[in-house]
């Protein structure tokens, strides 16, 4: 089961900066830093690069022209994406980092005006994370960004640069990954009431809850504290996006019904395993 409720986050206009940000980031790293290693298990910069780049082309023939490639039936989406991306990023290893930029640049374009001219309130397609059922666009177009900003992240750690501006930029994502608390809880035995909460300190966080409606709805998600939580999540929002970005060893601090926690604390918001 998937919530009935979502918490509106806006991210179209935030768009163009995170794309400045990445090209202008990129055409400054030396040769030794496109050659760092990043939080993605066996990539490079170069390769998280280049990653970014499959999913600009991607999300723009997909999206804007209609152009389908997807798993064969019955493959397991995550894995099939997985050897997907991996294939892609080795071809992309012909690109010089000037190119990358360039096209990362151009394409990021593309893909803004797409979306700057969609009815966000509109019913899209599915959020993997949050559920099987048709989602708001602007979900999905959060999603979006979301992906941009962490892979963005990963390659700021690796090469020592610090991150965007916090709260304007930081805050949307959290505020998109909290989405995968509610599922998480699907399948919890838990009387109808019961929340669970989840507060996430520093610049870009907040507090939110999960409540149980009935067996139909599942979970809801509400902004705020509840009155009375069976358990709570606390961490920072760096922790916050790292483990909701799937960083392995990252967990918030629990405290409260143990199995709830568990199922909390499992939630994730990417599609593949690993980040």
């Amino acid at each position: 089961m998937t919530p009935v409720a979502f918490l509106r986050v806006d991210t179209v206009g935030l768009l163009p900066d995170v794309r400045a940000g990445l090209v202008a980031l990129l055409r400054d790293l030396d040769g030794p830093e496109w050659d760092r290693g990043t939080a993605c298990p066996g990539w490079r910069v170069a390769d998280v690069a280049r990653h970014l780049l499959g999913v600009e082309l991607g999300n723009v023939s997909r999206r804007r022209d209609g152009h389908r490639v997807g798993p064969p039936p019955g493959a397991d989406l995550p894995t099939w994406l997985d050897g997907f991306n991996e294939d892609w990023v080795r071809a992309a290893r012909l690109l010089s980092p000037r190119v990358l930029a360039d096209l990362l640049d151009v394409a990021g374009g593309w893909f803004e005006a797409h979306v700057a001219g969609l009815d966000l309130d509109a019913i899209g397609p599915p959020v993997w994370w949050v559920g099987p059922e048709p989602a708001p666009v602007w979900l999905d177009v959060a999603r979006e960004y979301t992906e941009r900003w962490v892979h963005q992240q990963q390659i700021r750690d690796a090469a020592g640069r610090p991150g965007l501006d916090g709260a304007r930029h930081t805050g949307p994502v959290i505020a998109t990954f909290v989405h995968a608390l509610p599922r998480s809880l699907d399948g919890a035995v838990a009387a109808t009431g019961t929340t669970v909460d989840l507060v996430v300190t520093g610049e870009g966080g907040g507090t939110w809850h999960a409540v149980r409606a009935d067996r139909r709805r599942g979970w809801d998600l509400e902004p705020g504290p509840s009155d009375a939580p069976a358990c709570t999540l606390t961490g920072t929002v760096r922790d916050a996006w790292r483990m909701y970005a799937g960083y392995p060893g990252v967990a918030l601090a629990a405290t409260g019904d143990a199995v709830l926690a568990g199922r909390a604390l499992a939630g994730r918001a990417v599609i593949a395993a690993t980040p």
